[in-house]
């Protein structure tokens, strides 16, 4: 087999939670991630060596070096192996980079799954799971996909059933955040206002909206701990958000560490019809249309 093509979802938090910081510098988290079909494509080719090249709308953002995540995943995947492969991984971007919908997890997780079948390794899912959370927190769901609630620091999985098809409204920033600045951020307005970080606790009703299908309940629970660091570091986003209710979104919110804005529509036309809003009326540069939950990377 000379080249491999995969698949891999975008994610959005509809609940992200988190815990005190840790001595070891990470937070215990309760994160339930939902994959959109906003998709990212690897192709993995035959090669001596492992590199990587990009294309799409958000290529000029991403490292094409060793810092690249689907080169340390190729990479990590043929150490797991114990012998030397090669690769060349092209990645077609759709997922906006440094929007807080793993992108960059996106890429790991195709590249595990394209080098797994390119390289004839036949490594069960499970093997591969275990290299994906040693990459990072978001790899092991970008694989698994679906709806999922992440413990721990996101990375330890449970698959939850969801009642139906959600509908999504996505608003990329111009220009990014770095999941480690929107951290530090919100561990000092936490220290500045002095109050006690809770331990992080899944909420029952969420997971009721989300069983049974309930579009309506589901955007009135949906949250997340580091919006309002998010928008400390990027004030523009709260018009956003405020727009996106104006228009009729079911629920408003930073999706992760942001700066996407992501907006619960209550059906497909209304999903397009508040992206059309949202640009005609200057809320947002672009707005995208999407649904959920859909697969994780997946051979095409």
């Amino acid at each position: 087999m000379s080249s491999v093509t995969v698949r891999v979802p975008a994610k959005v938090n509809v609940q992200l939670s988190v815990g005190p910081l840790r001595e070891d510098g990470y937070h215990d988290l309760v994160n339930v991630f939902h994959a959109v079909s906003i998709f990212d494509e690897v192709v993995a080719k035959e090669s001596e060596s492992i590199t990587v090249s990009v294309s799409g709308k958000w290529s000029d953002q991403v490292p094409v070096d060793d810092t690249n995540l689907a080169i340390r995943a190729a990479r990590a995947l043929a150490k797991h192996a114990g012998r030397t492969y090669g690769a060349d991984l092209v990645i077609q971007k759709d997922i906006p980079v440094a929007g807080g919908m793993a992108g960059g997890s996106a890429d790991a997780a195709g590249a595990l799954v394209a080098c797994n079948e390119l390289w004839g390794l036949g490594l069960p899912f499970e093997d591969l799971m275990e290299i994906a959370g040693d990459l990072g927190s978001d790899v092991p769901f970008s694989l698994l996909g679906g709806t999922a609630v992440g413990t721990g620091r996101g990375e330890r999985l449970s698959e939850l059933p969801t009642g139906g098809t959600f509908h999504w409204v996505f608003a990329p920033a111009n220009g990014g955040l770095s999941t480690a600045s929107v951290y530090a951020e919100c561990d000092r307005l936490r220290d500045a206002s002095g109050a006690q970080v809770p331990w992080p606790q899944l909420d029952d009703t969420l997971m009721e909206a989300l069983g049974t299908g309930d579009a309506y309940s589901l955007g009135a629970h949906l949250s997340n701990d580091l919006q309002a660091a998010a928008l400390n570091l990027r004030p523009e986003l709260a018009p956003t958000l405020d727009a996106g209710r104006q228009h009729g979104a079911l629920g408003a919110i930073v999706s992760g560490s942001g700066p996407t804005c992501a907006f619960l529509a209550i059906d497909a036309t209304h999903a397009r019809d508040l992206a059309l809003s949202l640009t005609t009326t200057g809320a947002a540069h672009t707005a995208v249309a999407a649904h959920g939950p859909v697969h994780g990377a997946t051979l095409v």
